[in-house]
């Protein structure tokens, strides 16, 4: 997997299999010993990228205090990443075909949608209101968090993270 993940980010998302298995020093058929498929590699190299991601907020969301500053640390960790990591991003996240089996983005969001509902649905139960929105409110915020990071980096980063970071923790 580690030869994998440097062809991608050296040759981009779209490296053929032929490519990734020389890039391991391995051939084609020992690589499909590995991974059945690219959808197979895909999402092993997308579980490692959301351990990755989830290492990272979680310790820095812990360090900080008050609800906006938890907020701009969680959105800032997930823009660092994909900036770091832009074709590794393209190659789990852009992945053709309908949502099915194996999909390791639209799970991670389904995950940090669910933890996120809690934490909403809480802050609304502590002002007196009504928590229902509390789901449909944190799917739509990672889903606009996915959709800006990946206009983001389709436009090549037309402003700077930090600015980015700011606009998406006042909305």
């Amino acid at each position: 997997m580690d030869g994998a993940i440097e062809a991608i980010r050296r040759l981009g998302a779209d490296v053929g299999m032929d490519a990734l298995a020389a890039s391991a020093r391995i051939s084609k058929p020992v690589l499909y010993r590995y991974f059945a498929d690219r959808a197979e590699l895909r999402l092993a190299i997308g579980q490692r990228l959301t351990g990755a991601l989830v290492e990272a907020v979680q310790p820095a969301v812990a360090q900080v205090r008050g609800e906006r500053a938890a907020v701009a640390t969680a959105v800032d960790v997930y823009l660092q990443l994909i900036e770091a990591e832009p074709e590794l991003y393209k190659f789990v996240a852009n992945r053709p075909g309908p949502r099915g089996a194996g999909d390791v983005v639209a799970d991670t969001a389904d995950t940090i949608s669910s933890a996120l509902a809690s934490v909403i649905g809480d802050r609304l139960r502590d002002l007196g209101l009504d928590a229902g929105p509390a789901e449909p409110w944190a799917h739509g915020l990672v889903g606009c968090l996915r959709a800006v990071g990946d206009w983001w980096l389709r436009h090549q980063r037309p402003m700077s993270r930090d600015a980015l970071t700011d606009y998406l923790t006042t909305l």
